[in-house]
């Protein structure tokens, strides 16, 4: 299959919003990034990438599958667009992954260090560590072929921050989206196939690829996943809805050593672009496993089969795990499937662990059998080492990148900080960039719709009527003002109106429009018209006020427990009490896992692409869910775990959810449509301001860094910065 855009307008540019309107005119302009030096005599490189060759048209699947029509012009900026906004939020660009073998290199080269361990006989020659020459994923780097060599320095905040070092290593997925975030490409894969009736999607590998141990990665390492991790109930006890169409599930089969096809029931016609998105089957071994989930839709065989009862007796797999100080042989395989927890974890990643990220300092290393090279032959990544410092607290990170530490960082640096950055930027040698999003709400109350811990809060939080007060109490232009500088969009958790599954401009204000009188109307109206005497709405069963609990994420992107504390003074004037507890990041999600939560604050990250991520707006997806678990764990084992949802509004969106991988394009862009409509008018998370770079969006680049875009796509799907290559960032 060829090249493919993702159908028609499909994520719309996820760059359309490029102008933004940031309102910024109180900091001062950034200085600019000085030109890289001239590329090395390097006339090979093609300045244009191969066209690429044109897929079968299918006769019966969807326009989904078909060649993308023209997207539409991008929504023009306002003509008073400011002019710093204008300098920070830079053109979108990116490196090539070429597809024509005719433009491959034929010679290649190494990194210094990895040279010197093949001339001392630890490391077979560079061309034998490669795929095969016409196999290779080859890569036009954005300017210039870099240099090899440097450490790169970036912060994280712990154990929890996995997803730090995830998206920075996630070309070990099926596949995989361009720079723009719009077209779907080759990844651990060099090929794929969707069947004429959508039933069957094929993947060919790319033969002579090796993890990092410099074993073979063949077809029986996806078979292996499929049969002993995913078939495991002892580790995944529920199924992955992405892995069905439905409720049916789907099966795999090994076609030879190089070629797998996941074969589904009936027509999935969405499945290559589960494949390429941030999805339980697409985000790749390493994420996956960080992650605790056993996704990825593979696994090193030859390294894993040793810790499971399959393959070792588990007498002995116990007192193994019992050794090595865990509580079980699941518990020890969870480990030693995490190549973040341990090093000695084959990966497909252009760097592997060396220091694991429960120690201070999370230090990564160029993968020696990494199957990509640029376009001269020279074998990436450009960057010898990645070395993450640990930060106490957002402050530190934010004090340290502001004082020029790290060389490229966007994840945890703080919107709320940016005059200071840009006062900074020359004494720091830096570079700041804004990398807008088109997600709907950056700090979301996520409503725990599944909670049962207090009978009456638990009545509460599923009354339509008293989550539409609550939002209606949410003063989001003062949030703006405090947390966003100003920059972000005020209103529900519904994505840009440029996406292609905008419900409309309506949906974005829609119960999200601060509204007092309303909201008290609508508190008295359900029965919550009795007060303290400090004019605090009653418990209707007698136990005094009525008093919520609101769980902030501690640590994390956003000063998401400020914001609780000024929603929670916001909404004194209708009458409602919330206790705000900082928590961190791994304890908040255990209790939304568990359904302890009442309100949890994150994000609706992702959830521009609603088919593809969906977990922070609809409760689909048992590998994480903050707006009911139980619900969750329902859909995905089609009944068979957790709990049926009470809410026949919710059932219709799992019915229209569940409805979508089989249906043409154009349906499928309406279900999307609709499933919004309903999850704005429910209000099962609450939105209040996103469309902005808050959320990894301020990039912060030392100005020594080379092949660095101007600006890159800030999605979860595009997996940022993994989008923009960073195996050929190199240091200058």
């Amino acid at each position: 299959m060829s090249q493919k855009e993702i159908s028609r307008r499909q994520f719309l540019q996820i760059t359309a919003a490029s102008a933004m309107g940031i309102v910024l005119a109180s900091c001062t302009a950034p200085t600019p990034t000085p030109e890289p030096t001239k590329a090395p005599a390097a006339t090979a490189v093609p300045t244009k990438a191969p066209e690429p060759t044109k897929a079968p048209e299918p006769t019966k699947a969807p326009a989904a599958t078909a060649a993308p029509t023209k997207a539409p012009e991008p929504t023009k900026a306002p003509t008073a667009a400011p002019k710093l906004g204008d300098t920070l939020i830079g053109k979108l660009e990116g490196p090539e992954v070429l597809r024509d073998p005719a433009q491959f290199p034929k010679k290649y080269a190494e990194a210094p260090m990895l040279a010197e361990l093949v001339k001392a006989g630890k490391l077979p020659p560079v061309e034998k560590r490669l795929p095969d020459p016409a196999d290779i994923m080859v890569i036009k780097p954005l300017k210039e072929i870099g240099k090899y060599g440097g450490n790169w320095r970036r912060g994280f905040t712990g154990p929890a921050d996995h997803e730090n070092g995830n998206r920075i290593n996630s070309t070990d997925k099926i596949l995989f989206f361009d720079y723009t975030g719009t077209k779907i490409m080759p990844c651990l894969a060099k090929d794929w196939k969707l069947s004429e009736d959508g039933k069957t999607t094929t993947i060919s590998l790319r033969k002579g690829a090796k993890w990092s141990d410099g074993q073979p990665l063949t077809a029986n390492d996806f078979m292996f996943w499929f049969e002993d991790v995913y078939n495991n109930k002892d580790l995944v006890p529920t199924p992955f809805f992405e892995m069905q169409i439905n409720g049916k599930p789907c099966t795999m089969k090994k076609v030879d050593d190089f070629t797998i096809s996941f074969v589904f029931p009936d027509p999935n016609y969405q499945f290559p672009l589960i494949l390429a998105g941030s999805t339980a089957i697409g985000a790749g071994h390493a994420t996956r496993g960080a992650f605790g989930t056993y996704g990825g839709g593979y696994a090193p065989a030859h390294y894993l089969k040793q810790f499971l009862p399959k393959y070792t007796p588990l007498a002995d797999l116990e007192k193994k795990a019992k050794d090595a100080g865990f509580d079980s042989w699941k518990s020890l395989f969870k480990n030693q499937y995490s190549w973040a927890l341990n090093p000695a974890t084959p990966t497909m990643t252009p760097w592997k662990t060396v220091t694991p990220i429960n120690t201070p300092t999370w230090t990564m290393e160029r993968n020696p059998y990494y199957w990509s090279t640029d376009t001269e032959g020279n074998q990436l990544p450009y960057i010898d080492k990645i070395t993450m410092t640990l930060a106490e607290n957002l402050e530190v990170l934010n004090l340290r990148a502001i004082a020029g530490e790290y060389d490229i960082q966007e994840r945890h640096i703080g919107l709320d900080k940016l005059p200071v950055f840009l006062e900074n930027q020359q004494k720091g040698n830096y570079t700041v960039r804004l990398d807008p999003a088109l997600n709907g709400s950056d700090i979301t109350l996520h409503m725990g719709n599944a909670y049962e811990g207090d009978a009456e809060i638990a009545k509460w939080i599923r009354n339509k009527d008293f989550r539409h007060a609550l939002s209606m109490g949410i003063d989001r232009d003062q949030l703006n003002e405090s947390f966003w500088l100003g920059v972000g969009t005020p209103g529900s958790v519904a994505p840009a109106e440029s996406t292609i599954y905008s419900p409309g401009p309506e949906y974005r204000k829609k119960w999200c429009t601060l509204d007092l009188k309303a909201a008290n109307e609508l508190l008295d109206k359900i029965g919550l018209d009795k007060k303290d005497s400090e004019g605090y709405r009653l418990r209707t069963d007698g136990k005094g006020r009525l008093r919520l609990e609101m769980t902030t994420v501690s640590g994390q992107f956003l000063p998401y427990t400020p914001a609780g504390e000024m929603i929670k003074q916001q909404w004194k004037k209708i009458g409602i009490d919330v206790d705000v507890k900082a928590t961190e990041r791994n304890l908040a999600f255990t209790k939304s896992a568990n359904d302890e939560n009442q309100i949890l604050t994150w994000a609706t990250d992702g959830s521009e692409m609603i088919y593809l991520f969906a977990r922070h707006v609809l409760p689909v997806d048992a590998a994480e869910c903050h707006m009911g678990m139980a619900y969750a764990k329902w859909f995905a084992s089609n009944g068979t775990q957790g709990k049926k949802p009470e809410d026949p509004e919710m059932l219709r969106a799992f019915d229209l959810f569940r409805s979508a991988p089989g249906k043409p394009e154009k349906e499928q862009i309406e279900i999307a449509k609709e499933i919004w409509k309903i999850i704005v008018e429910q209000q099962w998370s609450i939105g209040t301001v996103g469309q902005s770079p808050a959320f990894m969006g301020v990039r912060v680049v030392k100005n020594n860094m080379g092949n660095i875009p101007a600006r890159q796509a800030n999605a979860q799907h595009a997996r940022t910065p993994c989008s923009s290559h960073p195996t050929t960032f190199f240091f200058k």
